[in-house]
């Protein structure tokens, strides 16, 4: 009687498991970590990073400015020329801020550096975070800035939305060199003198308040090579909608070039100095 050979066993597959899904980057942590404390701390900044510039849009732009004869800007009223102005030189203060006062405090005085540094933070993702909160920081201010251009009627064209976008690059333009420098720095007055000898100047110097056409011909090209002016000069033609494409290329480039080589030097200074 032939036999036949029994088959065999079968067991049901085990259950496959999902992939487990990317972590998130680790310079997301430095930025949700700073987002949190600002939560806290926002009602604080308010004053200077919006109430300032309107106050200096109101006082000079809506004030003093009737007083400017519009033929001496081309016609310009006097508000439509100083207000997209003002969003970039605010970028900037906004940038220098967060990107000098706060970055010496977060190495020298709070240590927040430090203690990131004693968690799986790298300095690369200490850094990439804190310039994400700058960039926050910049572009809610210069939006609700470009809000109350509009709302004051300072605008020409609706290229004005750029204007956002121009200011963040103008702010980013000072805050990732600034970041570089102020990590090494060990003496709170020099931050100071910085700001009062080489930040305001640029306030006169950038055609922020006036023409740069009414500046002694041999000094113009010094305002030129100012970051503030390529910032300046992109949102005012761009709220004014006289901006051309090879004009805003030059300025977006040399701001762009600007940011990167402050990322790129601040990449070798906050490993260098930030350490336990």
């Amino acid at each position: 009687m032939a036999v036949t050979p029994a088959s065999p066993a079968t067991f049901p597959a085990p259950p496959v498991s999902p992939a487990p899904s990317a972590a998130p980057p680790m310079f997301l942590r430095e930025f949700a970590a700073r987002m949190l404390r600002y939560r806290r701390t926002w009602r604080g900044t308010v004053v200077l990073s919006v109430a300032n510039p309107l106050l200096f849009l109101l006082a000079i732009g809506a004030g003093l400015g009737r007083l400017v004869d519009p033929a001496s800007l081309n016609g310009i009223d006097y508000l439509e020329f100083f207000a997209p102005g003002m969003l970039a030189a605010a970028a900037m203060q906004n940038a220098f801020v967060e990107s000098s006062f706060a970055v010496y405090s977060s190495l020298r005085r709070d240590r927040a550096y430090l203690v990131a540094a004693a968690t799986p933070l790298e300095p690369r993702d200490i850094l990439a975070g804190h310039l994400l909160f700058i960039a926050f920081r910049v572009a809610s201010s210069a939006l609700a800035f470009a809000v109350v251009m509009v709302a004051f009627g300072a605008v020409r064209s609706p290229w004005v939305v750029l204007t956002v976008p121009a200011a963040l690059l103008t702010g980013m333009a000072f805050a990732a060199p600034l970041a570089a420098w102020t990590v090494t720095v060990g003496e709170f007055g020099r931050l100071n003198t910085v700001f009062r000898f080489v930040m305001m100047p640029m306030y006169l110097f950038a055609g922020t308040f006036f023409d740069l056409a009414t500046l002694p011909e041999w000094l113009r090209p010094v305002a030129y090579v100012l970051p503030l002016w390529h910032g300046v000069d992109l949102c005012r033609t761009l709220s004014l909608g006289t901006a051309t494409l090879g004009t805003s290329l030059v300025h977006v480039g040399y701001l762009v070039v600007l940011t990167a080589a402050g990322v790129v030097a601040a990449l070798f200074t906050y490993r260098r100095h930030i350490h336990l």
